[in-house]
C-alpha cells in the first residue's frame, strides 16, 4: 500500500500556498466557479475536511452522513460552502487551518490496508490524502484564476495526475457510462523535462500533453478545447468529456473558450 506521509507533505505545502494567496485577497471576489467567491473556495476546502474526519474516526457512521447530504439535494456541497462562507473571515480561516492539520494528523494514524468510506468509492488513507491534496490544487487555481495570477507548476502535479487516471472509471460511471474495458496509455510531459506515463505501452487508445493541462482537465478546471491534452481513440475522447478527479454528482466544468 503506498505510504501517506509523501502526500501529506504534498498537501501541506499546498495548502500553505494557497493560504498565503488568500491571505491578502479580497474575500468576496468571485471566482470561475458559478456563485462562489474566495470565501466559498476556501469554505468548500474546510467542509470537505470536516467530512473526512469524519470518514477517518468514525466510518461507520459515514453511511448514515452520505444520506443526510444526499436528502438535501444534489447541491448539497454547494450549500455547505455557502454556510462557512458566512463565517467570519478569520473564523473561517482558523477552522481551515485547524481542520487541514487535524486530517492529515488522522489519515497518518490509519491502519495499513483500512478503507475510508467516501462519497465516492472507498479509499485508503493514501488515496483520500491525494483526494485532499487534488482538491486544495483544483481550488486554488479557481482562486488563481480569480486575482489574474499565474502560478508554476510543481512536482506535486504528479499525485493529481496519478489520482485523475485511477479515477478513470469513477467518470463513466458516475455519468452512467459502463466504463472501457481496456487501460489507456497517458503519455504527460511534467516539469523539468520528465515524461509521466500511467498505462500499458502498447494501448491502443491514449492521452498526450502536459501535466498542468491534463490535471486543468480532471479537475474540470479548464475544457480539453483550452488545453494542449489530446485523446486518441473514441473511448479516450470521451474521458476527456467527462474526466472527473472528485467525488459526487457530475461537475458543470468549464466551457470551451472560457480560458482559450
Amino acid at each position: 500500500m503506498a505510504d501517506p506521509g509523501p502526500i501529506l507533505r504534498d498537501l501541506a505545502d499546498e495548502s500553505r500556498e494557497l493560504d498565503d494567496l488568500v491571505s491578502e485577497a479580497r474575500w468576496s471576489t468571485p471566482t470561475p466557479a458559478k456563485g462562489w467567491t474566495i470565501a466559498h473556495q476556501i469554505a468548500h476546502l474546510a467542509w470537505t475536511d470536516a467530512k473526512s474526519l469524519i470518514a477517518v474516526r468514525m466510518p461507520d457512521e459515514f453511511p448514515a452522513e452520505v444520506q443526510r447530504a444526499l436528502a438535501t439535494g444534489d447541491d448539497f456541497v454547494d450549500q455547505g460552502a455557502r454556510e462557512l462562507a458566512a463565517k467570519p473571515r478569520d473564523e473561517l480561516l482558523a477552522m481551515w487551518r485547524s481542520g487541514r492539520e487535524e486530517l492529515a494528523r488522522e489519515l497518518a494514524r490509519v491502519p495499513d490496508g483500512q478503507k475510508l468510506p467516501w462519497y465516492g468509492p472507498p479509499m485508503s488513507a493514501a488515496s483520500m490524502a491525494t483526494a485532499r491534496l487534488m482538491e486544495t490544487w483544483a481550488h486554488a487555481q479557481d482562486v488563481y484564476d480569480a486575482i489574474g495570477l499565474r502560478r508554476e507548476p510543481t512536482r506535486r502535479l504528479w499525485q493529481i495526475a496519478r489520482f485523475g487516471v485511477r479515477t478513470r472509471n469513477f467518470a463513466f460511471s458516475v455519468h452512467g457510462l459502463a466504463p472501457p474495458a481496456e487501460e489507456f496509455r497517458v503519455e504527460l510531459s511534467g516539469v523539468d523535462g520528465e515524461e509521466w506515463t500511467f498505462g500499458p505501452a502498447d494501448a491502443g487508445q491514449r492521452v498526450n500533453g502536459s501535466a498542468l493541462g491534463f490535471c486543468l482537465v480532471v479537475t474540470q478546471r479548464r475544457h480539453p478545447a483550452d488545453t494542449d491534452v489530446v485523446a486518441i481513440g473514441p473511448d479516450a475522447e470521451k474521458w476527456l468529456e467527462i474526466a472527473q478527479a472528485f467525488a459526487g454528482p457530475p461537475g458543470a466544468g468549464r466551457k470551451a473558450g472560457q480560458f482559450a
